[in-house]
C-alpha cells in the first residue's frame, strides 16, 4: 500500500484585520515547545508563511484527519502569540513579504531581486511514496495530462495585492517565474532526469536540488513523488481530495 503525505504552507495573518504578519519565526518558537509538534512545522521563504507536514498515511480518512489536526495546531501557536493562519494562496489584501534569514534565502533574494520579493504564494504539496527513482520518473512522464485537473480544482489565489487578478489561481501564473518551475518535457529514464537536474544547478541559475520547481518531482528529502502543482485549498477536505 502506497503512503500518502501533505505540506501546506499557511498565511499569517492578523486577526482583526487580515492582513499578513511577518511572524512565522515566533510561531516556530513556540512550536518547538511542544515535543509532540516535532518536524511538523517549518519555516518557509517569506516571514508571513508557516509550513506545515502530515505524517504519511494509506488510509485517506486518517491523512484528512491529519491535515485538520496540523491546520488546528498551526492556528493555536499562532493564536498564542496574538496572529492567526489562513489557508489562501495569495493574500487578498496588499502585502510587503518579508524574505527570512539565512543564507539560502538571502542568496536568492541577491539573484533573483523582484521575482522573490513578490513572491508570497502558498502552496499545497502531496508526496505519494514510490519504490525506486526509475518508478518515480516514471510515474512523473505518466501523470502530466493530469496536473491541470488538479490545479483547477485547488484553485485559491483570485487576489493580488487587493485587486481582483481575474484569474482563479494567480498563485499559478507568478509561481512560473521562478527558471525552474513548471511542466517538464518526457524524461524517460532515472538518468536523464539526474542529468537535467544536475545541469540546471551547473549553470548556477538555481542553487542546489530544492530549488527545482517542476510541477512533479523527485523528493529531495523523502523516496517519493511530490505533485506541487495545487495551490493550497481553503478547506482541508478539498485538500483530501487532491490528495487522494
Amino acid at each position: 500500500m502506497r503512503t500518502v503525505g501533505v505540506e501546506e504552507e499557511l498565511l499569517l495573518v492578523d486577526p482583526e484585520t487580515g492582513e499578513p504578519r511577518a511572524m512565522s519565526a515566533a510561531v516556530l518558537a513556540r512550536a518547538a515547545q511542544d515535543p509532540a509538534e516535532e518536524d511538523v512545522f517549518e519555516k518557509e521563504l517569506h516571514d508571513q508563511m508557516l509550513e506545515f507536514a502530515t505524517h504519511p498515511q494509506s488510509d485517506m480518512k486518517r491523512l484528512h484527519a491529519e491535515i485538520v489536526r496540523c491546520r488546528e495546531e498551526a492556528a493555536r501557536h499562532a493564536g498564542e502569540i496574538g496572529c492567526a493562519v489562513a489557508a489562501l494562496a495569495t493574500s487578498p489584501l496588499p502585502v510587503t513579504p518579508a524574505v527570512g534569514m539565512g543564507r539560502r534565502y538571502q542568496w536568492m533574494a541577491d539573484q533573483y531581486g523582484v521575482v522573490v520579493h513578490e513572491q508570497l504564494v502558498l502552496g499545497c504539496h502531496v508526496h505519494v511514496s514510490v519504490e525506486s527513482d526509475e518508478e518515480g520518473v516514471a510515474v512523473i512522464d505518466r501523470v502530466r495530462p493530469w496536473l491541470p485537473v488538479l490545479a483547477a480544482l485547488s484553485t485559491n489565489s483570485p487576489f493580488w495585492q487587493g485587486k481582483d487578478s481575474r484569474y482563479s489561481s494567480y498563485r499559478s501564473r507568478v509561481w512560473q517565474r521562478w527558471p525552474s518551475a513548471g511542466p517538464t518535457e518526457l524524461f524517460g529514464s532515472a538518468e536523464r532526469y539526474h542529468r537535467r537536474v544536475a545541469d540546471m544547478v551547473a549553470t548556477g541559475t538555481i542553487l542546489d536540488e530544492a530549488m527545482i520547481y517542476f510541477d512533479v518531482r523527485l523528493s529531495q528529502r523523502y523516496p517519493t513523488v511530490e505533485f506541487r502543482v495545487a495551490d493550497v485549498c481553503l478547506h482541508s477536505d478539498t485538500a483530501a481530495l487532491i490528495a487522494t
